[in-house]
């Protein structure tokens, strides 16, 4: 057995360690403002289909450029922590004059914090403080407003009997149940640049301009963020009129020097030639290995995609397709891109899977369409016996 052992050893100590994985990702550039509104969106769905791919370390495109905090909103919001607990604390010795000018000052901070939260907390537990003073001191009116920009922004925010009256429990349920806090009112959002994600009381709800027509009146949480720039944020007011709000984002220093080579970049993916040192240049500068990079157009309704998978090192376009997308109307846009994805990668020969379970991400349907996700083996690669039924396993839409 020692003998054996020591046999073994150089074996092991020798042994290959495992090849690093490829640095991807996926870049598109915009060449019009209607096509800039849908990229970030795109460059999702196609990183997400790169992640299928074993041997692939998929860097997305806010770890490429930054997508900071706004430094004026995090400090903002460091103040308000500190504002709401001095206020409970002379809430609790019923020193309620010191409360209430600490709970004002808290949600002033609070103002220009939006950016920074991620959550209502401490937002929402200073308008309930705020408006159970109010109401201590008979200023119902006040309290109930108050308590409109509190259910606004969080519908089931609790109220502690511990800490807040019985009668003003009662009343958070009255206006719960009022005329009042059934209004709604719509808010469009945009961005510059478009295509920015947004949330609305810390819930995705779409990408920049999104038109949301069905918001309650108060006070909402606005956070818009853009890969390369830095995140945005302010408290919405929604009301029975139509509410419309521009981020204007600003970029970092990593995504203007991204920006400063984009003509050249496009210049030579719309020219699909066999070297690209503008490419290559580009994902080196980016800590890449290879690079999934388009341009988009607007077109009509919908848009032209032109696409080349780049070799970091060379420069070379391994492979290349345009094609016509006809918008996202009922959803399909996420599957076109990882269908495009898995045809570039599958036909360099890139084809290793990341899991070994045969019926890993399949939903039953693969058969409709004959692209090969995330290195799969296709329904039609399978060897029939002599005799078969040529048509066996065909479904008829393998084209699409």
């Amino acid at each position: 057995m020692k003998a054996l052992a020591l046999l073994l050893l150089p074996a092991l100590a020798f042994a290959a360690p495992p090849p690093a994985a490829r640095r991807v990702s996926t870049l598109l550039v915009p060449m019009d403002p209607g096509a800039e509104a849908a990229s970030v969106q795109m460059e999702g769905y196609m990183n997400a289909a790169l992640g299928q791919f074993a041997g692939m370390s998929v860097r997305k495109s806010e770890e490429l450029f930054g997508m900071p905090e706004d430094p004026e909103a995090k400090a903002s919001l460091d103040r308000g922590r500190k504002g709401y607990s001095e206020s409970v604390a002379a809430f609790d010795k019923k020193e309620y004059e010191d409360a209430e000018r600490k709970v004002r000052a808290t949600l002033k901070e609070l103002q220009g914090a939006a950016a920074a939260m991620r959550g209502c907390s401490p937002l929402c537990d200073a308008l309930a403080l705020y408006a159970a003073l109010l109401h201590l001191r008979g200023d119902t009116e006040e309290a109930k407003l108050a308590l409109i920009d509190l259910m606004a922004l969080s519908p089931t925010h609790e109220l502690s009997p511990k800490r807040f009256s019985r009668e003003f429990i009662s009343l958070r349920v009255q206006v719960a149940t009022s005329r009042t806090s059934q209004l709604r009112g719509s808010a469009t959002v945009k961005s510059r640049p478009a295509g920015a994600r947004v949330f609305v009381d810390g819930e995705a709800v779409g990408f920049t301009p999104v038109t949301l027509p069905t918001l309650p009146i108060g006070k909402h949480m606005l956070r818009v963020e853009r890969p390369g720039f830095r995140q945005y944020g302010q408290l919405m007011e929604v009301a029975t009129d139509d509410v419309e709000v521009t981020a204007n984002l600003v970029p970092t220093s990593a995504y203007k020097a991204y920006d400063a080579k984009l003509d050249r970049v496009a210049g030579e993916v719309s020219r699909a030639g066999p070297k690209a040192s503008g490419v290559a240049a580009l994902i080196q500068s980016l800590g890449l290995d290879r690079l999934l990079i388009g341009t988009l157009r607007s077109q009509g309704e919908g848009s032209e995609l032109t696409l080349g998978y780049y070799d970091g090192r060379t420069g070379e376009r391994m492979a290349g397709r345009r094609m016509a997308l006809q918008g996202d109307e009922y959803g399909q846009l996420k599957n076109e891109m990882e269908r495009v994805v898995n045809q570039l990668v599958n036909s360099i020969g890139e084809k290793v899977s990341k899991s070994r379970d045969p019926l890993d991400n399949r939903g039953g349907m693969e058969d409709w369409s004959g692209e090969d996700r995330g290195g799969r083996t296709k329904a039609q690669d399978k060897q029939r016996k002599p005799g078969d039924d040529p048509l066996d396993g065909v479904s008829g839409t393998e084209d699409w």
